[in-house]
């Protein structure tokens, strides 16, 4: 138990720093070129480090990953790094932590009183500080709506992570495996997506590191990670620890991309907290 709570605590962490990181790179790269770079280096990551073959019983299992593959790592970061051409990092950190309300309606798991009462606070200071950060335009509301839709495409992707968790194989070739699925249905819109690399300077710092960073950390790791903690704690319970991404969001999002911090969005962060620790209760 004491694993789970330290792999999705880790994860969620390192999950609130990538939307600023992606904000940076959106200066230079397209969305799907961010993600495309994004998993390969994952995927090429992970085969590094375990680079044995998964063998599945066959379409009944691998239709999971096909699943996983098109939710968690093509449509889910799709429509968040989209998302943010229009909105801020902040507001897509805030919109995209109401994944674990998805999550709770796909899943088939119990839901104590707590959960409820602990979903209704951190709902309550997501809406504040969405308020206190959200610019009212037709470009704007887009943004919000496309970060909403890759919430509830998480919510699908969490509870696939649970069943394929079931099926008792490594982590990190479970993961691989939804990476490469994943990678085929990016490159649909890759092939639509004018010039591919052109006139993009990979060898900088703003977009090497960050890149780095999402495909080896935000990636690989976390990716892993996220699924240890579904095994060890739950779909339902695990992604209750989304609502700590929008808080570490605002911080880095105001040190690094100087987005203001307002009391409201202060006092929501407060109240999203203990909608974590309500939620989490027994």
């Amino acid at each position: 138990m004491r694993t789970g709570y330290i792999a999705v605590l880790f994860t969620v962490s390192i999950w609130g720093l990538t939307f600023v990181s992606t904000k940076v790179l959106l200066a230079s790269l397209t969305p799907v070129e961010i993600l495309f770079i994004r998993f390969l280096i994952g995927a090429l990551v992970l085969f590094i480090v375990f680079p044995h073959r998964l063998k599945t019983k066959g379409w009944q299992e691998e239709k999971y990953f096909i699943a996983a593959g098109c939710t968690g790592v093509f449509l889910y970061y799709f429509l968040e790094n989209v998302s943010l051409l229009w909105t801020t990092a902040s507001n897509a950190g805030v919109i995209v932590s109401t994944a674990p309300f998805f999550t709770a309606l796909f899943s088939s798991e119990r839901k104590s009183k707590w959960f409820y009462l602990g979903f209704a606070a951190a709902i309550a200071g997501i809406a504040m500080m969405s308020v206190s950060s959200i610019e009212f335009s037709s470009e704007s509301l887009l943004g919000d709506a496309l970060a909403l839709g890759a919430a509830t495409v998480w919510g699908i992707y969490a509870v696939l992570t649970r069943k394929i968790g079931m099926f008792g194989y490594s982590g990190i070739q479970t993961v691989r495996r939804s990476f490469l699925y994943g990678l085929i249905f990016i490159a649909i819109p890759l092939l639509f997506w004018n010039n591919f690399g052109e006139n993009r300077d990979f060898l900088s710092p703003s977009i090497s590191l960050n890149l780095a960073f999402l495909g080896i950390a935000a990636s690989a790791l976390c990716f892993v990670l996220w699924s240890v903690a579904v095994s060890k704690l739950g779909a339902v319970k695990t992604s209750v620890f989304i609502y700590l991404t929008p808080v570490i969001t605002v911080i880095a999002s105001a040190f690094f991309l100087q987005e203001s911090i307002t009391l409201l969005s202060a006092c929501g962060t407060a109240l999203t907290l203990l909608g974590l620790l309500l939620s989490s209760s027994k």
